[in-house]
């Protein structure tokens, strides 16, 4: 058993030696800030623990797919029975099929189904099938939109700057100009920018792919049916990204939530029950192109992946849903989302901040401005640095957070926790008002 001491020391070597490892010290896109960087050690419910023994509260969740708690004993037990049966082989396998049959049956608009590992593939390839399908090229996106990592989503979602639309700003290198042309970008709630740009560029585009709740920026009523109308009017596809949406903000994700149904959707996140697992969903008559049956012929779209439907990630899939269809589950979800928002927005006031906690269903995020918030160049023009400054101090308080960016949470978390995130984020908040009271 390791002192306190010693579990720190061996907590800062990782972190040196992840510094040397990964470029910028981080396995992934983000890191915490160097003096709240931390090492994992494992996580229970709605909490994780570091090196050293600290407990945090968790509202990261592995980036959201953390749906049902960490080590859920229905996810443990499903993928302890099949790891002793193997745990991929590149082949039909009854959990993948099963996990299907359930997304099939949520999904509005799904009649087929392809499994990939992660939502980038899934966007890209929903893309691609998209342009097979109709026979066109461009896709229209929304600016400050997340659709992951390929090259024709990597454009305007995170710009410094306002995007000129219709042309969007790259979010990295590497870009090749040719497919950056083929990139519409327009503005999230802005339906005559969209209407204008859909019908310039009607007669070659393929796809306008959205999430519907963007980020944590919420559609205005009618938003989402009249771009669905607007797509079909073009002869285009409307692809819904449910990467974060889908069996979070109800059964049947954001196309049961608001009641739109897109002709093409992206899932992921809680699809995979905190393994990783991604797909592409939507009617029959569309998915036909990725099937090997036409290999060959000229609308035929290549889709797969080594671990795409692979049973280990199915059957924690399936445990995750099952729990998620059990009695008050969603009800539940949407009642710590909405205590927390509540929570957060009344603090604002008595701190006379103009603090503004949006979203939907279990995930929010905080800003700091006035007036209504329907696009990010409206988030761009909030205080930024006060924002970050309130999101380091919960994570000193031990709410753990990717500063400025969602907040999600978690059936495993409990009012007891709900009551901690809200007694912290008061004394963040009062710290962040102190700081700047005094420069």
């Amino acid at each position: 058993m390791k002192t306190e001491s010693e579990a720190s020391a061996l907590q800062q070597e990782l972190l040196a030696t992840s510094r040397e490892l990964f470029p910028g010290g981080s396995s992934g896109l983000w890191s915490l800030p160097e003096e709240y960087q931390i090492v994992v050690t494992h996580g229970r419910g709605g909490h994780v623990w570091d090196m050293t023994g600290r407990e945090y509260i968790d509202c990261i969740l592995g980036s959201g797919p953390v749906l049902i708690g960490h080590a859920h004993p229905a996810v443990v037990a499903a993928v302890q029975a099949q790891v002793e049966k193997g745990a991929t082989y590149f082949l039909l396998n009854e959990p993948g099929i099963r996990l299907a049959e359930q997304v099939v049956d949520a999904v509005p608009c799904a009649e087929q189904i392809r499994f990939v590992s992660t939502g980038t593939e899934a966007t890209f390839y929903t893309i691609r099938i998209a342009r097979a399908y109709t026979g066109r090229n461009k896709v229209l996106k929304f600016e400050g939109a997340l659709h992951g990592g390929n090259d024709y989503a990597t454009m305007s979602t995170v710009p410094p700057r306002i995007s000129d639309y219709p042309h969007g700003i790259p979010d990295s290198s590497g870009i090749p100009q040719q497919v950056q042309d083929q990139v519409l970008v327009s503005e999230f709630n802005n339906l005559a920018l969209t209407r204008d740009l859909a019908h310039q560029h009607g007669d070659d585009l393929a796809a306008i792919i959205m999430e519907p709740l963007q980020r944590a920026l919420n559609p205005e009523p009618g938003f989402l049916a009249a771009v669905r109308d607007l797509a079909h009017e073009v002869g285009a596809l409307l692809i819904f990204d449910e990467i974060v949406t889908g069996f979070r903000l109800a059964w049947g994700g954001a196309q049961e939530y608001y009641g739109v149904q897109p002709d093409l959707a992206v899932l992921g996140k809680a699809l995979g029950g905190s393994y990783p697992q991604a797909a592409v969903a939507g009617p029959a008559a569309i998915m036909e192109v990725v099937s090997s049956a036409i290999r060959g012929t000229p609308r035929y779209v290549w889709m797969g992946g080594t671990f795409s439907g692979n049973p280990l990630s199915a059957v924690a899939g399936l445990a995750t849903l099952g729990v998620l269809q059990e009695e008050g589950s969603f009800a539940r979800l949407h009642a710590i989302g909405d205590e927390v928002r509540g929570g957060l927005a009344a603090l604002g006031r008595e701190f006379g901040e103009p603090l503004q906690a949006i979203g939907a269903g279990p995930l929010l995020q905080v800003f700091f401005g006035e007036g209504e918030l329907r696009s990010y160049r409206d988030c761009l023009q909030t205080d930024n640095t006060k924002r970050i400054a309130f999101a380091r101090e919960l994570l000193r308080a031990g709410i753990l957070t990717n500063p400025g960016e969602k907040l999600y949470f978690s059936l495993a978390h409990t009012d007891e926790d709900v009551g901690e995130i809200l007694d912290r984020a008061r004394e963040a908040l009062k710290t962040v008002q102190e700081r700047a009271e005094d420069s």
